[in-house]
């Protein structure tokens, strides 16, 4: 039997509860699900690739069928790659859709094969970004409820002053 993978990609800078929360999700749909972190050299983010993906695989050490790695470049590319046809989205409100269908319709375009699934964002999660996240211990302000503890304690740790 074939095993069903999804890929899901993002910058993940950083991994949020909210994350983890689609991912675990996912598992009762997929069988593997791959967290594809985007090289994309036009964001300065807050962690390197490498810190994203250990704190990624830190944060979801729990959950078996899954495992985090990076890529560059077009995701349809990096979707044939591994030899899947499903990519992964979470969605949190409204403005999400336009902006993820526009992704996935160019995804589509690109690749007719490739199929997004949408999950929607646990309600405790809605207002969730990796941006807030990162604005809020920029200026001191902690949210340990919302991020992983490593990502709780990385956080701390490359905004201490």
């Amino acid at each position: 039997m074939n095993k069903k993978l999804a890929i899901y990609p993002g910058t993940f800078d950083p991994v949020t509860n909210g994350h983890i929360d689609i991912v675990a999700r996912a598992l009762d749909i997929f069988d593997e699900v791959i967290i594809a972190v985007l090289v994309n050299g036009s964001k300065e983010p807050v962690f390197s690739v490498k810190e994203r993906l250990a704190l990624i695989n830190q944060s979801t050490a729990h959950l078996r069928g899954v495992k985090a790695e990076s890529y560059d470049g077009l995701l349809v590319d990096y979707l044939k790659s591994k030899n899947c046809n499903v990519v992964l989205r979470g969605l949190r409100v409204a403005t999400d859709l336009e902006y993820e269908f526009q992704l996935a319709t160019a995804n589509n375009m690109m690749d007719p094969g490739i199929e997004t699934v949408f999950l929607m964002t646990s309600a405790n999660y809605v207002f969730l970004t990796s941006s807030v996240v990162r604005e809020a211990y920029s200026h001191g302000g902690l949210l340990p409820k919302f991020v992983p503890p490593a990502v709780h304690e990385a956080l701390i740790n490359k905004f201490k002053k």
